[in-house]
């Protein structure tokens, strides 16, 4: 019996450090509550908590850009068509075929053009009846008078001295009517229609434009003269250059003006 009590209470001993060895040595809320280590926290991904709140990006100023600056380009105007152009009848009538010319460029009604010789000589006597000085036939006054009396104006008569200051007014007028201009050529002898140009830059959008060719009708043509020289085609495009050879200051002794020397045009003006 009693070797059967001491086996008893060995089995008890083992049992009793069994369950011991098998209880946590804390309770489960507080397992359930108990914060990371340091090393665990070293080692933990590094993620923003779920609460932080994004930061807006820096909001840099800026500035209106600069408009960008008109660069002129080029530009051209021509009133010519086929059929425009009328040759003076006589030595003396290039102002009436000016006039007729003037009349066709800017004619679109479908009326037909203005070609008859006997309307040129009586243009050329309303013209002559105009001038200043009709002992020297029509002059740029009488030229400017028909076309503003027969609907085409109104027109006036400017000199102007610098060279090419003077084409790019023409230009400009132009540009501004629609209508041709009358250039006053060899100095104070003869009439040339301008019927259009070219340039670089709009002259209704620039101030400063350079004209870079003109384009003429001269009703003397196919003659020209020997001593200024030939006449062009209609509607040729000259240079500058080539049209300074002929297109020169008016002698103030050619007829009796107040306007001073210059380059005279017969100028068309806004209707106002």
């Amino acid at each position: 019996m009693i070797g059967a009590r001491t086996r008893l209470l060995a089995w008890l001993i083992v049992l009793a450090g069994f369950i011991a060895g098998c209880t946590p040595t804390v309770g489960l809320d507080a397992a359930a509550t108990e914060q990371p280590t340091a090393a665990a926290t070293a080692t933990a991904p590094a993620t923003a908590p779920a609460t932080e709140t994004a930061v807006a990006p820096q909001q840099i100023p800026t500035t209106d850009a600069p408009a960008p600056v008109a660069v002129p380009q080029p530009f051209a105007l021509n009133l010519y068509q086929e059929g425009d152009f009328v040759p003076q009848y006589t030595f003396d009538w290039c102002v009436a075929a000016s006039i007729q010319m003037a009349h066709n460029l800017v004619d679109d009604t479908g009326g037909g053009s203005w070609t008859d010789s006997g309307q040129q000589g009586e243009l050329w006597e309303m013209a002559r009846a105009h001038s200043s000085n009709s002992f020297n036939g029509a002059n740029p006054f009488g030229w400017a008078q028909v076309l503003t009396e027969v609907g085409m104006g109104p027109y006036s008569v400017v000199s102007i001295p610098d060279y090419g200051d003077a084409l790019q007014t023409a230009a400009r007028a132009m540009t501004e009517t629609g209508r041709p201009v009358g250039l006053v050529m060899w100095s104070g002898r003869h009439a040339w229609v301008m019927s259009g140009f070219e340039s670089v830059g709009d002259p209704a959008q620039f101030p400063e434009f350079s004209v870079t060719g003109v384009r003429v009708l001269d009703p003397l043509y196919p003659y020209g003269s020997g001593q200024w020289g030939p006449s062009p085609e209609p509607n040729s495009l000259l240079t500058p250059e080539q049209l300074a050879t002929q297109f020169v200051v008016r002698e103030p002794r050619r007829w009796s003006s107040e306007l001073p020397a210059g380059y005279l045009l017969v100028l068309p003006q806004g209707q106002g």
